[in-house]
């Protein structure tokens, strides 16, 4: 099993290209982890969800389906913990710049729900910018 920077064991550690075919993949490794580390079916499921709308984002907003560019996952479960990073390669961007999606003149666009899903289906959220480049997303689900 490998281990992150910290010590802490980790369950997966890859790396998908910028393609939506990848975005299944990331679903599919989450949501099996998950179940692993004990959290029902619905949020599982849910988290699953939120890892979708979170890889999505940095295949087509951050590397914009770039072939020489990958996303990076891992997932970890450090104690009562499911930790999911995603990692892209591209130009990233400031969390507080995006268009609040409940805004009226947002309600019928069609993107720009993707945090907001995130958030509701995680316990924790955190985007911090990579050197030189790239966004990581941090999504933590608490095993109760």
């Amino acid at each position: 099993m490998d281990r992150d920077t910290r010590g802490e064991p980790v369950e997966v550690d890859t790396f998908l290209d910028s393609v939506l075919e990848s975005v299944d993949r990331a679903e599919e490794l989450v949501v099996n982890v998950a179940k692993k580390a004990g959290i029902g079916e619905d949020d599982a499921l849910s988290l699953g969800m939120a890892v979708r709308e979170c890889a999505v984002n940095a295949v087509v907003h951050g590397n914009r389906y770039n072939l020489n560019k990958k996303v990076h996952l891992t997932v970890a479960r450090p104690a009562a913990q499911v930790v999911i990073k995603i990692a892209d390669e591209g130009e990233g961007f400031e969390l507080q710049d995006l268009p609040d999606p409940l805004a009226g003149e947002n309600l019928l666009r069609h993107s720009g729900r993707g945090i907001f899903i995130i958030r509701a289906f995680t316990d924790d959220f955190q985007v911090r910018r990579l050197s030189p480049s790239g966004t990581e997303v941090t999504l933590v689900k608490n095993v109760t």
